[in-house]
């Protein structure tokens, strides 16, 4: 418990808009979804009016994190401050019961173990898994272990569907604070990024999501479908070219990419693939190379393959920057809200 915020239990509510309520201030609270107690904190800031309708970001932390890695940030509360954003942090599940240790997200292949193209060529030596389980420690939480589990790359929870408790979430949010449904937008880091593209790519979350940020998180290898939505979906992804866990891989090069971090050996969907399939989807020519697009006060190299429409940023934005497997709240928080003032 953070000092000042208040704890409360709360039932999912079934009111469609909050405008007009007498709202929530900002704290920690559970919400029971699933029977499951999840956790999230809530920013709200000064210039919240319960009569105008305001812009939510859903904030999802990395392995092993809580809601405190975005929202004890004050690079991260004083922007949204400045710009009026909500910020909602939920918490992961953990390797045993809720929020031992652990802390994760679950997307695709990330409990299974099985990559997204089943291919297993020897030759290319592609096992159609998600990591080289010779080298790679076996993280297989127990709530995997009945069957879920295909081999033991497996390294988040099988506890809850978190597509279905970030929906509840947003629908709770919505119905005790005047948000925008227009205006709603997800942001994760690591872990919490992967699973951003996983909102984005599932029917069922990509509509309530104006907008996708993943900050060093990739698609595990194979997943490299579009956004579950015609018309496509806005998304920034930013990444770290020095980053041992998560490396993006080199500049419009579409080959997935390995981990090299203390033995293990995870594969991802490389940053220019994912980039080119979500590009596609929102109507960009995606045969050429990325274009740079510049951008002040970032330490970041942005390319795109979408052009450029008057003040809005290009539908879809890969920036990379000299870095390792870091957050950089500093310049990149500032960057993620950016693009979504212009989305």
């Amino acid at each position: 418990m953070v000092a000042g915020l208040a704890a409360c239990s709360l039932a999912v509510g079934a009111q469609e808009s909050g405008c007009g309520g007498p709202g929530l201030n900002s704290g920690t609270y559970t919400l029971p979804v699933s029977s499951i107690a999840r956790t999230f904190r809530l920013y709200v800031p000064p210039s919240y009016k319960r009569d105008a309708p305001a812009r939510l970001v859903v904030v999802f932390h990395g392995w092993g994190g809580d809601e405190g890695e975005f929202m004890d940030d004050p690079n991260v509360i004083n922007e949204a401050r400045r710009r009026g954003y909500v910020l909602v942090g939920p918490r992961g599940l953990g390797s045993g019961a809720p929020d031992y240790s652990r802390n994760s997200w679950t997307f695709p292949g990330s409990a299974t173990g099985l990559d997204g193209d089943g291919v297993n060529p020897a030759s290319a030596g592609d096992t159609a898994t998600t990591c080289n389980p010779v080298t790679t420690p076996d993280y297989t939480f127990p709530s995997c272990k009945s069957g879920i589990a295909r081999n033991t790359c497996s390294w988040t929870q099988c506890q809850d569907d978190d597509v279905a408790f970030t929906l509840a979430l947003v629908r709770h949010l919505k119905a005790r604070l005047c948000i925008d449904p227009t205006h709603i937008y997800a942001a994760g880091g690591s872990t919490g990024g992967m699973f951003t593209w996983e909102l984005g790519q599932n029917p069922s979350s990509a509509p309530t999501f104006r907008a996708i940020a993943a900050l060093i998180g990739l698609p595990h290898r194979g997943y490299l479908a579009g956004p579950g939505r015609k018309g496509g979906r806005r998304a920034i992804l930013i990444t770290g070219t020095s980053d041992p866990i998560v490396p993006p891989g080199a500049w419009d090069d579409a080959a997935y990419t390995t981990s090299s971090n203390d033995g293990e050996r995870y594969y991802y969907t490389g940053a220019t693939a994912i980039v080119k399939s979500w590009s596609v989807a929102a109507g960009c020519a995606a045969a050429n190379k990325e274009v740079p697009f510049g951008r002040a006060g970032s330490p970041a190299d942005c390319r795109s393959y979408c052009p450029v429409k008057g003040a809005r940023w290009p539908a879809v934005l890969d920036c990379r920057a000299n870095m390792g497997h870091d957050y950089a709240f500093a310049w990149s928080w500032k960057l993620i809200l950016d693009f979504f003032d212009r989305s």
